[in-house]
């Protein structure tokens, strides 16, 4: 993974901030283990798509949020419970996926586009790279600072740190290059 803002904060070409390398199993597993909970939260795997053509093949799991009722919801807990001592703990294997596609076929599920978004993953190497990433010092303050600018919604606090901090004034947008 790579962080990267524009080279003058905020138009240019990209600027490398910083790179990490983690392993793309761990951070599959650190997804996993945090969102997988049946009945109220399912992770699952693609079916089998080797058979079809490169472009249909699907490799990405998703994740299913229930949506059910409270009465529903104790009887999906009580199937869940059938499956023993274990069968909270998440399983790429085909037993396990056909247990959780049992639920979706009994239960209410709604698919979440958002659970695997790099932010939401709680994984050691990651939140390091974070931390680092926002600690950095790009024109005299840190990427958390310029963050909490920029989303603080203060036209003129921003325009003036801009103003100090690049010389970018409203007046001077004709001149900026790219």
């Amino acid at each position: 993974m790579l962080a990267w803002l524009p080279l003058n904060l905020i138009y240019g070409k990209p600027y490398i901030l910083d790179v990490v390398i983690v392993s793309g199993l761990s951070v599959a597993k650190a997804r996993d283990d945090h969102y997988h909970n049946p009945p109220d939260y399912l992770v699952l795997e693609p079916r089998d798509t080797t058979g079809r053509t490169k472009n249909l093949q699907q490799t990405n799991t998703s994740g299913y949020k229930f949506q059910g009722t409270e009465k529903e919801f104790r009887r999906a807990e009580r199937l869940v419970k059938s499956w023993g001592a274990r069968g909270r703990k998440y399983e790429p294997t085909r037993g396990y996926q056909e247990k959780l596609r049992e639920l979706t076929s009994r239960f209410t599920y709604r698919l979440d586009t958002n659970y695997a978004k790099m932010d939401r993953i709680v994984h050691s190497g990651i939140e390091e790279f974070k931390t680092k990433v926002h600690s950095t010092i790009v024109n005299g303050m840190a990427v958390r600072d310029w963050t909490r600018l920029f989303a603080s919604g203060s036209d003129a606090r921003i325009r003036t740190e801009l103003k100090e901090r690049l010389n970018i004034t409203e007046n001077a947008s004709e001149q900026l290059r790219v």
